[in-house]
């Protein structure tokens, strides 16, 4: 059930990138619709190309914060779109790895979709060639 009035798509993806620092992971997996997609278009061999359903997404999303540690996202722009609820996020995320120390510095771009307060659609480019080689940031692993 959305809520009584729903949050503008900025404020809630501020508020999701808020609860990822605090590695509340089932209250981000939360904000989305039943039917929410999650795509990687950039996706490397191995990873994910598309989630489809709340469920897939937090199952996706299970390990994040025991491989990845965030920190911040500096650098946040986000800039409304003509498309009702749709925004274009830059962004990066910082923060370490988890299992080596070493430094996590990713960068972003994020078309995304909110209806009735909750995230629909949300298309994620991020940069595979910053991701370390050796497997330390992947937590899409089914060997984890």
């Amino acid at each position: 059930m959305p809520p009584a009035t729903a949050p503008r798509p900025a404020d809630l993806f501020r508020h999701g990138l808020r609860l990822l620092l605090d590695k509340d992971i089932p209250a981000w997996v939360a904000l989305w619709d039943d039917h929410g997609v999650l795509e990687f278009p950039f996706a490397p061999d191995g990873w994910p190309k598309r989630l489809e359903g709340r469920a897939a997404v937090s199952e996706y999303m299970r390990h994040y914060p025991d491989h990845i540690d965030l920190r911040d996202f500096p650098d946040l722009r986000i800039h409304e779109t003509g498309e009702a609820g749709t925004i274009v996020v830059e962004m990066r995320g910082v923060g370490r790895l988890v299992q080596t120390g070493a430094p996590f510095d990713m960068t972003y771009i994020a078309v995304v979709t909110v209806a009735d307060g909750r995230i629909t659609h949300y298309r994620d480019y991020w940069n595979p060639l910053a991701v370390p080689r050796g497997g330390a940031a992947d937590f899409t692993r089914g060997d984890r």
